[in-house]
């Protein structure tokens, strides 16, 4: 496949160059720079394209929401992963209306960061299952809605939530890509979410997942 560009923005030196050394590891991805803060990280980016940006969220000066804000207004084709060591479901909503496509936390596994970086590089959204079970409520105990959706609903609801591809959940629940697509249409409509993201948390807080 092709080299993906890869930006790490975190304020963390030692943090930084350990998810350097890892991502050197995946042949398909290039390291293009790193930036210690958001203003440092829109610097590199007028001087360099990058395919995606692997995002902290709590830097000193522009924090990761601002700076995913910046970049997607300046640079739309550069995507963002979210990276944070906080479990807080506040910081998923500000991200993905920032216009992150992914959030993992930082105790991520490689294998993990390089589903992530291949599901957004193609047009997907990721969320690590670890983040999604670290930020469903708690006090959700039973279904906290009148939607109603089917049983193969339900089960390609939680492969979104796992983040795996359309193409993905079909081959998991021996299925035509199709069939997810139309299963997925349906999510959306009942739900009233305009993207994964909120479909993802509608249903978490919800209880429907």
């Amino acid at each position: 496949m092709e080299i993906i560009g890869i930006i790490i923005a975190d304020d963390h030196l030692i943090f930084r160059k350990g998810l350097r050394i890892v991502l050197n590891e995946i042949p398909f991805v290039k390291v293009i720079a790193e930036a210690s803060d958001g203003n440092e990280l829109l610097s590199i980016l007028r001087k360099n394209t990058a395919d995606i940006v692997l995002m902290d969220i709590n830097m000193p000066g522009m924090n990761g929401i601002e700076a995913t804000q910046k970049l997607k207004d300046k640079y739309p084709d550069t995507e963002v992963i979210a990276l944070t060591m906080h479990e807080e479901i506040g910081y998923f909503n500000k991200m993905i209306e920032a216009g992150a496509k992914g959030f993992l936390l930082k105790k991520t596994t490689k294998e993990q960061l390089e589903s992530a970086i291949k599901a957004v590089f193609y047009g997907e959204t990721f969320f690590s299952e670890e983040f999604v079970l670290s930020t469903k409520p708690k006090y959700v105990a039973q279904k906290n809605t009148n939607i109603e959706i089917s049983e193969r609903e339900k089960d390609v609801l939680k492969l979104i939530a796992k983040g795996y591809s359309n193409q993905e959940i079909a081959d998991k629940l021996f299925l035509s890509k199709r069939t997810v697509d139309g299963h997925k249409a349906r999510l959306f409509e009942k739900t009233g979410a305009k993207n994964a993201p909120n479909l993802i948390m509608f249903a978490l807080k919800n209880g429907l997942i």
